[in-house]
């Protein structure tokens, strides 16, 4: 392996790893730099999150070889899905149509491993945990890394995959959207009477969000519940008893699985939605969460940084700078209409959706009424939903 990498990456998440797994395969070296250490990286804890893939989500993991790494266990069908309006007995039903599934819920934790391992395979990829990024500096011909120490690290493509936060993309002098929601997230997995049938329930009621992730893999009587609340309100019930708490879910459940019981701790994150006002500057690109961040209401944060990696490293194959200014300005624009809309109108859907004055409350009803009534149009948000649209990338 060159002493000099030809590219660098900032971030040692799935983002990260599997960029250089990307790139490792089209023959391109890179060395992962991350703050934490190896074993937090090598044996990553349970977080409470599980990932929703999408078909092109889970081709691209396929291709990195990386989805055979994943024990049975972990790997969720789901089959259905269903969003409810408060409570209306109507939903809008989500099919998997000519396909057997929608996509597959897969552990966060366990997405991380699988990254780490695929990264250790490959002779081309340089790990570096426990090493911080003191400053960055973007030059015509070069990007250059200061380390702790004085050490400095120079090369053609600088790569920052370090979350929806990210230090390296202030650093490269570039902004993002950020949209705090004024909301927080109780994650915990739920064992359940009633058999989830591989079906996921988006239930917007009146002041939060109840979102059912069925376990298949585990059993059919396991979900992860997703809880959105107002923040004030997360805080008050992270102080709550489990016994409290598993009270309050049960009684706004509305008897959707029957009896419920506690499978495991409660997690709590807090929800902003982040899109950076470019995606590339001078040998310089964002991937993963530091591109776009998503609210997880429609599944799409994961899957959308597997895109970029896609694209990204199709258009870096077999070329001789991997910074040219023109393969990254290609790269930012593929990626901004992938990820656009889809932001922009799931960021909509949260606002209507969590409106609770009455006429969004009716208007949201009209909106699940006409669409689960028109195929057409189920059938182009399924297969905006699943990543069943051609990829621009496809044919290569």
């Amino acid at each position: 392996m060159p002493d000099t990498p030809s590219v660098l990456i900032i971030g040692a998440g799935p983002a990260g790893l599997s960029m250089a797994c990307a790139l490792a395969d089209a023959g391109i070296a890179s060395t992962v730099l991350d703050g934490a250490s190896e074993a937090e990286l090598a044996d990553p804890g349970e977080d409470g999150r599980e990932i929703a893939l999408t078909h092109r989500g889970i081709a691209i993991l396929q291709a990195l070889q990386a989805w055979p790494d994943l024990p049975s266990e972990a790997i969720s069908p789901l089959r259905q899905a269903r969003v409810f309006n408060g409570t209306a007995p109507q939903s809008l039903h989500f099919g998997s149509g000519n396909a057997d599934r929608l996509g597959a819920l897969v552990p966060n934790h366990w997405l991380r491993r699988i990254a780490w391992q695929g990264a250790q395979r490959r002779p081309l990829i340089q790990l570096r945990p426990g090493t911080r990024v003191d400053d960055l500096g973007l030059g015509p011909q070069a990007a250059r890394l200061l380390l702790p120490g004085g050490e400095t690290l120079c090369t053609p493509l600088l790569i920052a995959a370090d979350s929806r936060f990210s230090a390296s993309r202030r650093r490269a002098g570039i902004g993002a959207e950020m949209r705090d929601f004024g909301r927080s997230v109780l994650l915990c997995r739920v064992e359940h009477e009633r058999p989830h049938q591989d079906q996921a329930l988006e239930c917007f009621h009146h002041g939060h969000t109840m979102a059912w992730l069925p376990l298949g893999g585990y059993s059919p009587t396991l979900s992860s519940l997703v809880l959105t609340l107002p923040t004030d309100q997360a805080h008050e019930q992270r102080a709550w008893s489990d016994r409290h708490w598993l009270g309050w879910v049960q009684e706004h459940s509305q008897d959707r699985f029957g009896r419920l019981r506690l499978a495991g701790p409660r997690h709590h994150y807090p929800l902003v939605a982040t899109y950076a006002h470019r995606f590339v500057a001078r040998r310089f690109a964002l991937i993963g969460d530091s591109a776009v961040g998503m609210h997880p209401v429609t599944a799409h944060g994961y899957n959308f940084g597997l895109y970029g990696i896609e694209t990204l490293a199709a258009l870096l194959t077999g070329s001789i700078d991997p910074g040219d200014p023109e393969l990254l300005a290609r790269y930012a624009a593929t990626h901004r209409r992938a990820t656009w809309p889809i932001y922009q109108g799931t960021n909509a859907l949260v606002k209507l959706f969590t409106d609770e004055r009455p006429p969004a409350r009716l208007l949201r009803q009209g909106v699940i009424a006409v669409a689960d009534s028109l195929p057409p149009l189920k059938a182009l948000i399924t297969a905006q939903l699943t990543g069943q649209l051609p990829s621009p990338f496809s044919a290569r």
